[in-house]
This record gives structure tokens, sequence and C-alpha cells, in this order.
């Protein structure tokens, strides 16, 4: 039995904690302007130590704070924002925030990072400009395997409990926004832009994270519009328009051992001219991994090159030319392809290219109508090591 004592004592700490939290949330809001730390919005001067110390101040504040960047267009250098802080933090973005151009400021994989916070929101309609134009010559992935990362413009590592939103990313040296061991981040009302040809400029790169969401969002840019690589769990990605991109993929994975993405659920987006739709990738030689229980469901392709694809044949560079091509250990299990519509540019809509060492099982094809109105006839299916079924109507014809 629970003694009156301790009864007691919990109905206190519960009083104390609702008062606690009360006076917190009813506490006035204060605002620690960067411009009252010595920002400057002339596009010229660097202002990363203004904004620095604004956030230190904020974070130490144990009310409501707010870390405030006005209207106008701030130069910014590397900067990363770290917690934990005594109270939750909001960071709000009304200007434009413009990277730097000087390749002696590229040796840095991040430009603007939070790290270490609990309880951050990042919002406020403001554009982050990386300023692309002026690395991406200097990036050579698709030949070096070994090659330095250029900054990503939005890097959150070790985030929890925390919402990205009503946000504008423009021209990334390398992705625009990066996830890493994070939970329970929300992103919606975000559009991400770059021209269809510049290099490794993803929209979201996830890794490590569980508990994510996506939704309301526009990405067109360069690379793969939402990648998910190893220890990415319980993903929700909804209402994402992708393309130009290379659509929403899963991997690569396989280039270590145990990696494993799971809990993916991609629904009612759109694909407009991407060079891929609905992707898994896993690389080929490699080793024992897994990517299971992924769903993509009410999807538009329009004039995607490959609406749906699994490729455990994948690797990018030249030397891959002399290895074996289905040497992939990565298992791909319970995938779920359904009521996925619209046009594909290349006459094969569905390719399912999976490992002769451990095949594709449980995957499955629902409800599928794709046309292909180019030369050779209607579209195709093609399947290679895969075990699985489809229902209801499959065009073109199922390889299943």
């Amino acid at each position: 039995m629970v003694s009156l004592a301790s009864a007691t004592f919990g109905v206190c700490l519960f009083v104390f904690l609702s008062i606690a939290n009360a006076q917190y949330y009813n506490s006035p809001l204060k605002f620690f302007n960067v411009l009252d730390y010595g920002a400057v919005a002339d596009e010229k001067r660097d202002n990363s130590q203004a904004f620095l110390k604004a956030w230190e101040d904020a974070c130490q504040w144990r009310g409501r704070s707010m870390v405030l960047i006005p209207y106008g267009t701030y130069m910014l250098r590397s900067v990363s924002f770290e917690g934990p802080c005594r109270s939750l933090m909001r960071f709000v973005i009304k200007g434009v925030l413009k990277a730097p151009t000087s390749p002696s400021l590229f040796n840095t994989n991040t430009w603007i990072g939070f790290r270490y916070i609990n309880g951050l929101v990042v919002k406020g309609g403001g554009y982050l400009d990386g300023q692309g134009a002026s690395a991406w010559p200097y990036n050579d992935c698709s030949k070096n395997p070994h090659c330095m990362p250029l900054p990503v413009t939005l890097r959150f590592d070790f985030v929890t409990n925390s919402r990205i939103h009503h946000l504008r990313s423009i021209n990334s040296k390398n992705s625009h926004i990066n996830l890493f061991a994070c939970n329970n981040i929300n992103i919606s009302f975000v559009r991400m832009t770059a021209p269809g040809d510049s290099p490794n400029t993803d929209g979201i790169h996830i890794g490590d994270s569980t508990n994510i969401r996506i939704s309301r969002t526009v990405i067109q840019t360069g690379d793969d519009c939402i990648s998910m690589v190893t220890g990415s769990r319980n993903i929700d990605i909804s209402d994402v328009t992708c393309g130009p991109g290379h659509g929403i993929s899963i991997g690569s994975l396989g280039k270590s051992p145990g990696e494993f993405v799971t809990g993916i659920n991609v629904r009612n987006c759109t694909f407009i001219g991407t060079q891929n739709g609905a992707r898994i990738k896993t690389w080929a030689p490699s080793l024992s991994s897994e990517a299971s229980d992924i769903f993509f469901g009410d999807i538009y392709m329009q004039n995607v090159n490959n609406p749906v694809l699994i490729d455990q044949q994948y690797c990018p560079y030249p030397s891959c030319s002399n290895l074996g091509q289905d040497n992939s250990k990565v298992q791909i299990s319970n995938v779920t392809f359904s009521n996925i519509w619209g046009t594909s540019s290349s006459k094969v809509a569905i390719s399912l290219k999976c490992s002769k060492l451990v095949p594709c099982k449980n995957v499955q094809l629902n409800n599928i109508n794709l046309a292909y109105h180019g030369r050779g006839g209607p579209a195709t299916s093609s399947c290679l090591n895969v075990i699985g079924a489809s229902y209801g109507k499959q065009s073109p014809p199922s390889c299943l």
C-alpha cells in the first residue's frame, strides 16, 4: 500500500511542477535581437560573433527566450549554436542570411549548425542563401569517393523535440538540411531550391534519427529530395512535392556492417520530372545490413525516369565496373508500393533489382497505374530476385 506521506509528497510535487510550468509559459517572452549585439545587415561584414553572443545569452535565460534576426541581408560565416539551454529556444529568421563565397571558408561541413538542444523552434519566413554556385565547381564527389564535403546549409546534431517550419533554403553548397542523432523532429512549410544539376544538394538528409515528420514541403534540387541512411527509424513523409531531384531515397546502405533503415512511411507526395521516384538503393558489393517495413503510397508521378525502383546494384563510381554487381548483402523486406499513378519518362516504369545473395522478401505492388508515351510501346516492369505479390490494377503488368 502507498503510505499517506508518499501520497502527500506526490500531490505536492505535482502541484509544484504544475505551478512552475504555468509560471514559465505565462512569463513574458524575452527577445534577443542580433542587432543589439552588433549585427549589421549590409551583406558584407561577417555577423557570426553577434549571432553567437545573442544565442549564448538567450540559451542561459531562465524564462522564455527568442533569438531574432530581423529583416535585412546578413553575411554569416560558419556558426554552431550549442546547448543544452535553460529553456525552450526559438530561433526566428525574418531576414536573408548569406553564406561566404571564398573557397578558403569551404573547409567545414556546416554553415549553420544546432547541437545538443531540446525543444528548439527554427522559423520566421526568412531565406538561407548558401551561394552554392561559388562552391559547386570544387565538388568532385562524382569521381572521388573520398571527396571533402562542402558545408551543409542547416545541420541538426543531437536535437530533440523540435520544429523547423516556414523557411526558404536556396542554392545550398551541399545538403540543405541534415539531421543526425535527432529524435522527434517536425519539418513543415519549408521550401528548398537549387538547380537540377547542382551536385550533392540533397533536400533533407537523415541519419541515426528517429520519429521524424516531414510535411507540406517543396524540394527542388540537384540530388535526393529526401535521403534516409543508416539509423533512420520511424520516418513519416507526407504532402511533399519533389522535382527536380533524384526522388525520395532509402540508402545507400551496406557500406558498413549492421546498417539499417526501418519504419518508413511516404504518402500523398508528388514527383515532377525527377530522376527517380520511390527508391531503395544498396551498395554492390556491400556488407550485411537491413531495410524493412517501408511504405510508399498515394503518390503521383509526372514524367519521372524511374518511378518505382529497388536498386541493389548501386555504385556510381568508375571503380565499380570491375566489381561483382550481385554481391549486395542488404536484406530488403516488407516493402509496399501502393496507389502510385502518373507517367514514366522511361519504358521500364517499375524496376526491382534485388540481390542474388539475399533476395527481397514480401514486396507488394498494389494498384499501380504508370503510363509511358515514348517509343517502343507501353510501360513495362522488371523484377530480379524478388519474392512478393501484386494486387489490384497493375499497369504496367506486374513482374511479381
